[in-house]
């Protein structure tokens, strides 16, 4: 896993900032965010073991996350990242290493992370939701950016690939982590949190994100309207701005916005 300084800093005091992608995606993901950030960031990403052309084999193999934990921890060219921002599957990843205990970055920014607070809140429906709808988080990624081009049915076929891409194994690896997040220690997680959610996300609930939020320390949660489970695709702008300003958690004034 290696990773990638999107821009060198021009400023000595330029905070760094790490970006990982979700389950199927690719750091291309983060373009438009990036392309935002002003020359006080310093942004790298990393393409995940879980990225869009793996084969799947990666979910057959417990150090991947492990892995993915060490390298943020390590940071990059002798200085640790500051702020990591995490999508979807990444953000589970991101939030068990803060409970652990295992992470201290200035900040963090969970993007439509998973979260229920009580084993009582799965249920068969909720299984049966994630399973069977599945390939329809990958339709909503493809009807944006480069492939909203294609037709409807070329984008529903390859959502299809995607899923069988990802397999058994990849999915019962994410919803294994969507199943511990109630017994995780969130007491412990002591870096300021900014949650953001979509809410038209149908993958990762409102909800999750606002009781995340809430459960955490020091969390503060927005929600964006009209937006789905990729905000940095969708609202680039409004993603960039609270990035850029995260390393406090200090969240501009926005109407929109929703703390908690």
């Amino acid at each position: 896993m290696s990773l990638v300084c999107r821009r060198p800093a021009t400023r000595s005091d330029a905070v760094r900032i790490l970006f990982l992608h979700g389950l199927a995606g690719r750091p291309a993901v983060w373009d438009q965010v990036v392309d935002r950030l002003g020359d006080e960031v310093e942004p790298w990403d990393a393409e995940l073991p879980w990225h869009a052309l793996a084969d799947g084999t990666w979910s057959h193999r417990d150090d991947c996350d492990d892995a993915l934990v060490s390298t943020v921890a390590a940071g990059a060219a002798g200085r640790p990242f500051d702020v990591v921002v995490a999508h979807s599957y990444s953000a589970g990843v991101l939030l068990e290493a803060l409970a652990a205990r295992r992470l201290d970055p200035s900040a963090v920014v969970l993007i439509s992370p998973f979260y229920r607070p009580s084993t009582q809140d799965f249920d068969w429906t909720a299984i049966s939701h994630y399973l069977n709808d599945f390939h329809l988080m990958f339709e909503e990624a493809l009807r944006l950016g480069e492939t909203a081009r294609f037709s409807e049915r070329r984008r529903a076929w390859m959502a299809g690939q995607m899923r069988e891409q990802v397999g058994p194994y990849g999915w019962m690896r994410w919803f294994q982590q969507y199943l511990r997040t109630p017994f995780l220690d969130l007491s412990a997680v002591r870096v300021p949190a900014l949650v953001i959610t979509g809410d038209r996300d149908i993958a990762a609930r409102p909800d999750d994100g606002r009781r995340l939020a809430a459960a955490l320390p020091d969390g503060r949660f927005t929600l964006f309207a009209d937006c789905g489970h990729f905000p940095m695709l969708e609202q680039p702008d409004r993603v960039a701005r609270l990035v850029s300003g995260c390393t406090h958690i200090r969240v501009p004034d926005d109407p929109h916005l929703e703390l908690t």
